[in-house]
Order: C-alpha cells, then sequence, then structure tokens
C-alpha cells in the first residue's frame, strides 16, 4: 500500500486530554476505542460486529505501517461513560441499531465538541439511514452531515485516497455484489464544528470492519481490504495531527 510519507508528530498539549492522567495507557500515542451502546427492543445492538478481530487487524496495518506506538489493548467504552474523555478517537458499528437516551447523546456531543473524533460505519439504505439519522439528531439537533470533499486532509494526510471505494461484507460479495438492500452509492459524511474541525466520519453504504476482520481470508478481495486499511489508518492519523 503506497502513501504519502509522513513523519507523524503527536502534539498531545493540542488534544482535550492530559497523558499523564490516564494511567498505562499513556505510554502509547494511540489506544484503539470501540464504542458500546444500547439496542432497542425491536433493534437488538450489534455493537460488537467484527469485534476483536477487525480492531486488531486494523492495528496491526497501523503498527506496520505508520511510526505510531499504538496499544495492543483494545479499549470498550459505553457511549455515556465519561471515560471516553481520554481518548480522542473512538469507532462505532451498526449504526441503524443505536438507541440513545439523553444523557447517552449529551456525552456524546460534549466528546465531540471537546475534541473527540467518531468513526462510524457498517450500515445501509435508506431505512437503516433514517433510524440512525433519529439518534444523530438527539447529539447535533442543529448541526447537519455533509459529504466530505475528497480534498479534505482526511482522504489525504497519510494514504492518498481520490476515490471512495464501496466495501462489501462477505455476504454481499459471494452473491455477487458490493452494496446492501437499497444502499448502492457509497459515501463518506462528516459532521464539523463552529471551527471547520471534522468531528464525525460517517462511512455510509459501505463495511469496513468486514473488511478488516475478512483481510487474510483468501476467498476476500485484497483491493477491498486495502482501501478499508488506507480508511481506518487515515482516520487515525487525522484525529491526532488535527
Amino acid at each position: 500500500m503506497k502513501h504519502i510519507p509522513l513523519t507523524l508528530a503527536i502534539i498531545l498539549s493540542a488534544l482535550f486530554i492530559n497523558p499523564y492522567t490516564i494511567g498505562d495507557d499513556a505510554v502509547y500515542d494511540f489506544t484503539f476505542v470501540r464504542l458500546k451502546y444500547n439496542g432497542s427492543f425491536r433493534y437488538k445492538s450489534l455493537w460488537d460486529i467484527d469485534y476483536p478481530a477487525a480492531d486488531r487487524n486494523l492495528l496491526f496495518q497501523l503498527n506496520k505501517q505508520t511510526n505510531i506506538n499504538a496499544n495492543p489493548d483494545l479499549k470498550v467504552i459505553p457511549v455515556g461513560s465519561p471515560e471516553l474523555y481520554d481518548y480522542p478517537f473512538a469507532y462505532i458499528a451498526e449504526l441503524s441499531r443505536l438507541n440513545l437516551s439523553k444523557k447517552e447523546a449529551a456525552n456524546l456531543r460534549e466528546y465531540l465538541l471537546r475534541g473527540g473524533f467518531i468513526m462510524t460505519d457498517d450500515f445501509h439504505g435508506t431505512e437503516q439511514w433514517k433510524r440512525f439519522y433519529k439518534q444523530y439528531k438527539k447529539i447535533f439537533p442543529k448541526r447537519e452531515p455533509r459529504d466530505i470533499p475528497m480534498n479534505h486532509p482526511l482522504f489525504h494526510c497519510f494514504y492518498k485516497i481520490d476515490k471512495l471505494m464501496q466495501i462489501p461484507a462477505p455476504a454481499a460479495y459471494r452473491a455477487g455484489r458490493t452494496h446492501e438492500k437499497d444502499g448502492f452509492n457509497v459515501r463518506c459524511m462528516g459532521v464539523f464544528d463552529d471551527k471547520g474541525r471534522l468531528m464525525m466520519m460517517i462511512n455510509f453504504n459501505t463495511d469496513l470492519g468486514d473488511a478488516w476482520q475478512n483481510a487474510a481470508e483468501a476467498y476476500y478481495p485484497r483491493k477491498f481490504s486495502d482501501m478499508a486499511f488506507k480508511m481506518g489508518i487515515n482516520a487515525i492519523v487525522y484525529t491526532l495531527t488535527h
């Protein structure tokens, strides 16, 4: 995987946390956080989909491809926990199953506005977007997601990504397609703060986590996993440098 040469200088003082207050994690540049959330009576929570294999495979590539000293231990944090404030990056999957209380939504809003970054993944089609959007508006009633332009630093901070690729789940690929439901077009949307900083990366109609998880499987095309790793690594590098 080709990438733009980059020596990362992680400026911890620019973040919203004090690295000396988080125990053993302080010896690392980065800790991967997966967000745990509640579902509803109708839609059971799938916060742990592809976990932990997907997360571990991404960390393996992060350590291999960059000079970021990443914590080998994964972290799972509930969406309503104040512990989230100790970490600048968090990943959340299967957004159509998300069900936030007012307190949880307020916690995520404060986390993002203080400098945190959330990467979303693995939800598809009109109906799943509606369910996600209802929960999203609990976090930001007055902010709208918009497509991130391809010249944004997110797509060029480590790997140079000029075009989005729709990443399929293995079942979809075996069925001869890359989309699920009516989610034909891949989108990468963002939510920005008042100063223009990207706070949330919304990966819609694509499944990066499945590509991370199945990267070593012979049946799964490498081009999908390569792109998924690039998207994930760029999101992490962007978080640590902006």
